[in-house]
């Protein structure tokens, strides 16, 4: 069986698809490189999505600021001079507020305490999530839904083509709802090797509570919180320490393990991508390049 990565993008509109995929790949080679292993990077397929909620993609030759197509964040290698502190304090700040929306927000059966909160937060900020969390679906034969199942298709049948191979699946952002949730209640019989999310926000109340549903309604009424069947062998869970969409650092308190032992190991990153000068801790690149994901994926090839 050959080795292949199958990577899935997260929010919001980006670049084309072979310019986005060609970034990963840049991405991966140079953490690669700096990791002084002398490796071939295996197959690597994006998931693309964004065309299924966007007209068009941004486009690295629109030079007004204000246009909705104008990309801001290109794939730049890492500077050299950025520089990384000890964040203890944050991080245990974190925990602790992680602590605070959960008992606010999260009761003990995960519904949510305050759903018109979470919903209308993510009107006004996360379309996307919007249209992938549309309500039972299973007999609803609404635009949105509709769309979700393109979106969820769209992985499935990359998976399909490879269910021959073993698969590195890199999932990133809201991608990682999106692999979580084909994994976990609609492709459950995939064979995944290595399971990795990044800059993930499966940890966050309102995502808990909607894959909480989930189970529910495929375990005859129980919830089971835990590392999808499909995984075999690995779930890598990677967030940069100052990447607010990942408020939730740590995935193993809220996931167990599945029927093979597969669990969630959770590792801090620093994200060093910038762009003119500005950090973005949550972006793809990133993470794609970080030390600890390289070595996941050297496991992977070598293993």
């Amino acid at each position: 069986m050959k080795k292949v990565i199958i990577a899935i993008h997260g929010l919001r509109n980006k670049p084309p698809k072979n310019l986005l995929e060609n970034w990963a790949k840049a991405s991966i080679k140079e953490g690669l490189k700096n990791s002084g292993k002398n490796i071939e990077l295996p197959l690597l397929e994006l998931v693309y999505w964004a065309d299924i909620l966007y007209d068009k993609p941004l486009s690295p030759n629109e030079k007004d600021k204000n246009s909705p197509y104008f990309l801001d964040e290109v794939y730049t290698p890492e500077n050299k001079k950025s520089v990384n502190g000890n964040f203890y304090v944050r991080l245990q700040l974190v925990k602790l507020l992680k602590h605070f929306i959960y008992k606010i927000f999260l009761k003990k059966n995960y519904k949510l305490r305050y759903p018109f909160l979470a919903k209308n937060f993510i009107h006004n900020n996360f379309r996307d999530l919007e249209v992938y969390f549309t309500e039972d679906c299973e007999n609803n034969l609404s635009p949105d839904c509709e769309l979700k199942r393109r979106i969820n298709q769209r992985l499935i049948d990359l998976l399909k083509k490879h269910h021959n191979d073993q698969i590195f699946l890199i999932a990133h952002s809201m991608g990682t709802i999106i692999a979580f949730d084909v994994l976990s209640f609609i492709a459950k019989e995939t064979k995944i090797n290595t399971f990795v999310t990044m800059g993930s926000p499966l940890g966050a109340p309102f995502v808990i509570s909607k894959i909480a549903h989930s189970s529910k309604l495929v375990n005859q009424g129980h919830i089971k919180l835990q590392t999808p069947e499909a995984v075999y062998r690995k779930w890598y869970n990677f967030a940069a320490i100052k990447d607010n969409i990942t408020l939730d650092k740590k995935l193993a308190d809220d996931f167990k393990p599945n029927s093979r032992g597969v669990r969630v190991v959770d590792t801090l990153i620093h994200n060093t991508y910038q762009m003119n000068g500005v950090f973005n801790p949550h972006k793809s690149f990133g993470y794609l390049r970080s030390p600890e994901l390289i070595d996941a994926l050297i496991d992977f090839i070598e293993s």
